[in-house]
């Protein structure tokens, strides 16, 4: 039986979702208790590979299941057999034809500011503490500016070595819940470290350090040194990952008017994103 299944995890304390000898990894820490209930290796498969501190609410695995165990009773048994920080849910059958990362249509990665005078004591694992008062509306222009289908050379990591980085980053909201700030970033695939450099960049603009004019330069720059810092791991989590067209249409057109893709208010705030 193939089988697919929903994971969600704190990675404060895995060294990225990816396995490496030696180091503890959630899909390491998964394939082991995986393997003593079957009593043979397994080995799964992520639609995203998460950097060491990153979260996830919405990763996907998939991966054959021998037995013994029922794979409808699997999900219990792993609730008492795996670690308090990694859940596994909603598993059902998946043909074999189903890959988690080349079968995604979209993701959703989620990043958040904590802009209290002090840091949340019981959130600081999964916040980036800004105390400064960021310009939100610079902040939604600027995400404005960066979405689209562009080379993103400029906002991932020197060392990427995939050799074509054109993306399509369909919508990027910011969300407020004080003392917080949401970005929500909806694409069709990221580069490494291409979400946290964005978000760097973003609250660089939002301090007043870039202008929302510099955008189009720093993506023309291709150029890593071009962009902003690198926010903290502890800030992301990997959302959600789409598998229907219509479902990830949805997902990112509901932050988005696109008749008034260019229309401000009259504070330089973008209207649907305010609510």
């Amino acid at each position: 039986m193939y089988v697919k299944a929903k994971v969600a995890y704190d990675g404060t304390d895995y060294h990225g979702f990816q396995r490496q000898p030696g180091l503890r990894t959630v899909q390491g820490v998964l394939e082991g208790a995986l393997g003593e209930l079957a009593g043979r290796e397994i080995s799964i498969a992520g639609a995203g590979r998460t950097d060491a501190g990153v979260h996830a609410r919405g990763q996907v695995v998939a991966f054959e299941w021998p037995g013994p165990i029922p794979w409808q009773r699997l999900e219990r048994v792993l609730l008492r057999r795996l670690p308090e920080d990694l859940v596994v849910s909603n598993l059902e059958p998946a043909p074999e034809s189903f890959h988690p990362r080349f079968s995604a249509v979209g993701k959703c990665y989620r990043y958040t500011l904590d802009q209290g005078v002090y840091p949340s004591v019981f959130l600081r694992r999964y916040t980036w503490h800004v105390p400064t008062q960021m310009d939100l509306g610079s902040m939604r222009r600027a995400a404005l500016a960066v979405a689209g289908t562009h080379d993103y050379t400029s906002f991932c990591a020197a060392s990427t070595p995939v050799q074509n980085k054109v993306r399509t980053v369909y919508a990027i909201r910011l969300a407020e819940e004080p003392p917080f700030v949401h970005l929500y970033v909806f694409g069709n695939g990221f580069l490494y470290q291409m979400v946290r450099i964005l978000v760097g960049t973003l609250v660089e603009v939002g301090l007043g350090k870039r202008s929302v004019e510099s955008i189009s330069g720093i993506l023309a720059a291709r150029d890593r040194r071009a962009s902003g810092v690198t926010a903290p791991a502890k800030g992301l989590t990997l959302w959600d990952v789409y598998y229907e067209t219509g479902d990830f249409t949805r997902a990112w057109s509901g932050f988005l008017d696109l008749t008034a893709a260019a229309q401000y208010n009259e504070h330089g705030v973008f209207g649907p994103w305010n609510h």
